[in-house]
């Protein structure tokens, strides 16, 4: 088997030129090139360019509405925080009411205790005084009979005899007055 060898050039190529740069294919590969633009010229703008277009307007349309609902969600967070500054200084308020209120029924309260405990106080030591005037006025009635006895028994020790009832009586009495 013999295989044969395709050594042969053409012609117009014996030269050693290159088919684009042969000037006799020039009309040819100019038709071709017009052609070939003018497919992909429109290929571009009735196919791809659209789309690119819608893709872009999509994209904007997007990011337009995005933008749109931040600002809406910064409005609502923003009244939002308002809304919750406001609760918080109503509680803060009604706190400081209630706080204010509780310690003037408290202060109300213990001073109603204090004066009640005051009264059973004064109530107390009233009865005090006076068991203690009554001690105080039987105690002064009895230091007379006990200085007479005291008297009486000092000189009956210091002289040997007892003294008269009547003149220790008298010397007590005008001793009690001075």
């Amino acid at each position: 088997m013999a295989t044969s060898t395709h050594t042969e050039v053409p012609s117009s190529h014996a030269k050693g030129a290159f088919p684009p740069f042969d000037p006799t294919t020039f009309p040819s590969q100019l038709v071709w090139l017009v052609l070939t633009f003018a497919i992909l010229y429109a290929l571009m703008a009735k196919v791809a360019l659209p789309r690119l277009g819608g893709i872009i307007d999509d994209r904007q349309n997007r990011i337009s509405g995005d933008i749109a609902e931040a600002g809406k969600l910064k409005a609502e967070s923003e009244a939002a925080v308002a809304a919750y500054e406001k609760a918080l200084a109503e509680a803060r308020a009604r706190a400081q009411v209630i706080a204010a209120e509780t310690r003037d029924k408290q202060a109300a309260e213990a001073e109603t205790t204090r004066k009640v405990l005051e009264d059973q106080l004064n109530a107390k030591l009233a009865e005090a005084e006076k068991t203690i005037a009554g001690t105080k006025q039987k105690a002064m009635a009895e230091v007379r009979g006990i200085a007479t006895d005291a008297a009486k028994t000092i000189v009956e020790r210091l002289i040997g005899k007892a003294p008269a009832d009547a003149a220790v009586a008298s010397a007590v009495d005008s001793a009690l007055k001075s």
